[in-house]
């Protein structure tokens, strides 16, 4: 019996299109997914048996070896050869072109997921960024510059590639990085990109200091820890003083978001390259942020932009992951740090989440009569908008015989004459 004859096979797409749909596959009752096109490569919340067809998109050798040489005259520089997924077949055949003048040449792939019964000797290699690096002992990462094989130059903005960009944010800031159209060979030194795209998202994080309600978006449900991810991003804006709202709205739109004017920001918790597709739009009414936006700007322990790379799956901000890192405790002196607006200009406050040392804080005062202790957020912006909806005055209006209405188009009606 065949594979295909002992699974029911299914191919799907997720919400982002990167995603693998367990979910739809689970209430189809298949047992196993083949899923077509670009992949975010994210662990599935569910264990499925998963295939990717990732296509292999021609790439011309000759002329990207020749981009590569002229973007890397020293052949001694440690370079890594990165690529859309549809270039990934290419970077091998690419590397043997150039490893005779360069030594020091790291081919990466995408980190498809591993079969079970596989038993390697050899140690696992680096995972990040939806690859796989075959570091040797004793090297890291940052390290290596970069050299992307993808795009393409019909593209009128290449910010909206979201694997570009996740690309870009998390790599060394001191490291080269460009990258190669593979068709015509044309070569683009990306630093001016990396360091627009830091800015933006310095900016966020600044917008997110300064909210005071955040709404969570629940972007996805496929992908593992996105409950654990749930609570850590609560449990970060409780601590920092701000309230929380989790929305469960599908894929965010510049509509359904304008429906929750009380929230400031936005965090959208969805897979790495779903995090980032929404961010170059300036539709929305309100900014949308990436898990890693909240935690620099709520967590005082979180080291500055400059010294940490940014973290662009919510599973590197969980406990278990390297870059992961506690909250202080509640009497630390990092939560009594003063801090500035950027936008702004104004002081911010302390956050309310250390508890108070007055004794007499604890008592419980009568009060002359029934006040509203405490409302939500949404209350509290209704109640300083000079229109607050309609009035319904039930039992108020006079109850009138119906009489007809107005015939015609509104910008000419019958009853309007020729004016």
């Amino acid at each position: 019996m065949s594979w295909s004859e002992s699974l029911d096979l299914s191919a799907t797409w997720g919400v982002n299109g990167c995603c693998v749909d367990v979910l739809g596959a689970e209430q189809a009752g298949a047992q196993a997914l083949v899923h077509f096109g670009p992949a975010c490569l994210s662990p599935p919340a569910r264990p499925l048996p998963i295939a990717f067809v990732l296509g292999q998109r021609s790439v011309a050798l000759e002329l990207c070896a020749k981009a590569f040489e002229a973007q890397n005259p020293d052949p001694t520089v440690p370079v890594v050869l990165l690529s859309e997924p549809a270039c990934a077949h290419a970077l091998e055949a690419l590397a043997t072109l150039l490893r005779p003048r360069y030594l020091d040449l790291l081919v990466s792939s995408p980190a498809l997921p591993l079969p079970v019964s596989s038993l390697n000797p050899d140690p696992e290699p680096l995972e990040r960024f939806g690859r796989r690096f075959p570091l040797a002992p004793g090297r890291c990462l940052e390290e290596y510059g970069a050299f992307y094989v993808g795009g393409s130059e019909a593209i009128s903005d290449p910010d909206l590639d979201p694997d570009l960009s996740r690309l870009l944010l998390g790599w060394a800031p001191g490291r080269p990085f460009s990258s190669c159209c593979p068709d015509t060979g044309r070569t683009q030194d990306e630093g001016a990109r990396a360091w627009r795209l830091r800015a933006r998202r310095r900016y966020l994080v600044e917008r997110a200091r300064d909210a005071r309600v955040v709404g969570l978006l629940a972007g996805t449900l496929g992908v593992a820890r996105h409950r654990e991810a749930l609570a850590h991003l609560r449990n970060l804006t409780q601590a920092a003083g701000k309230r929380s709202y989790v929305l469960a709205l599908g894929r965010p739109t510049p509509a359904k978001l304008a429906n929750f004017p009380e929230v400031d920001v936005f965090v959208l918790l969805a897979c790495p390259l779903g995090a980032l597709a929404t961010q170059p739009s300036g539709s929305f009414f309100r900014p949308v942020l990436a898990p890693c936006e909240l935690e620099a700007a709520c967590n005082p322990a979180w080291p500055p932009p400059g010294l940490a790379p940014h973290l662009t799956h919510y599973a590197d901000l969980l406990p278990g992951s390297p870059f992961h890192v506690p909250l202080p405790p509640p009497d630390s002196e990092l939560w009594d740090t003063p801090d500035v607006s950027l936008i702004t200009g104004d002081l911010r406050p302390p956050s309310a989440w250390k508890p108070s040392t007055d004794p007499g804080c604890s008592a419980l005062t009568p009060r002359p009569q029934l006040e509203l202790a405490e409302s939500s957020p949404a209350a509290s912006f209704l109640s300083s908008r000079s229109w607050q909806g309609l009035q319904p005055c039930l039992g108020q209006t006079p109850v009138t015989a119906a009489v007809p209405g107005r015939r015609g188009i509104a910008i000419a009606y019958e009853d309007e004459g020729s004016s």
